[in-house]
């Protein structure tokens, strides 16, 4: 599992569907994310999109609104649909975020993407150890626990540790921050292929090594409701990744 594109799937759950329009969705996705369609540019006719890609005018449309509802796309009359930058991108959507990772983001996201998961997730950490209930304490446990288990097999482990996120943000109550989860898949997802490269260069006792003391503190702080503690073990988490001065 090298490819981090495969990973933030395999954290999703959700492989690319296999039908036409998810089909036109993605390549053309891809394309824009990859710099393959360039800002600024004009998509060649219908005509010549759905020769491309084999494909109804229907099946075409219908890709091109899901792409300019994510903010992709934008139609013009008498121009033609004219692809956007990056400010006008849904850098919340998850499918936005996978293609980004795959087209090898640059220093400058990856320090972006850590300024708000910091601001996110020592937030959500705080208001968890006030709002968490019994069975988001007893999923922290197990998720935990999978997550020391499966330290050398890379996509359980990048699953365990997605699920430690996830359910600190559930436990916080904040809508807001429970919808961010696909911003904490790109963040685990960015840690974890991190760490496999040092693994490949120096292999240790696994992928949980050096954070699993953090994670414990997190957990038990978040069980205790001691909110200050909560919100100090996550920020520590969030600056030894990749994006910080002194992480990754």
């Amino acid at each position: 599992m090298s490819e981090p594109g495969s990973l933030i799937r395999t954290l999703s759950g959700r492989q690319v569907a296999q039908n036409f329009h998810s089909y036109v969705i993605n390549e053309v996705g891809r394309a824009i994310v990859a710099g393959e369609m360039p800002v600024g540019s004009v998509l060649p006719s219908d005509a010549e999109m759905m020769d491309r890609f084999g494909v109804s005018r229907t099946v075409l449309r219908e890709a091109f609104k899901t792409l300019e509802a994510k903010g992709l796309l934008e139609p013009r009359a008498k121009v033609g649909t004219r692809v956007l930058p990056q400010s006008r991108w849904n850098l919340y959507d998850r499918q936005v975020l996978t293609w980004k990772l795959e087209s090898g983001p640059s220093p400058a996201f990856f320090a972006s993407l850590h300024v708000v998961r910091r601001s996110l997730e020592v937030q959500a950490a705080r208001l968890a150890a006030l709002h968490r209930e019994a069975e988001h304490v007893r999923l922290l446990h197990y998720w935990l626990n999978q997550r020391a288990a499966m330290s050398h097999q890379p996509e359980p482990f990048a699953l365990a540790e997605f699920e430690i996120h996830r359910v600190v943000a559930e436990a916080s109550g904040n809508p807001f921050l429970r919808a961010s989860s696909a911003v904490l898949e790109l963040g685990v997802a960015v840690s974890v292929v991190a760490r496999l490269d040092e693994e490949r260069r120096a292999p240790s006792e696994g992928l949980s090594e050096p954070n699993s003391r953090l994670y414990e503190s997190l957990v038990r702080a978040i069980e205790s409701g001691d909110t200050d503690q909560a919100a100090a073990q996550m920020a520590k988490l969030i600056g030894s990744g990749p994006g910080h001065p002194d992480g990754a």
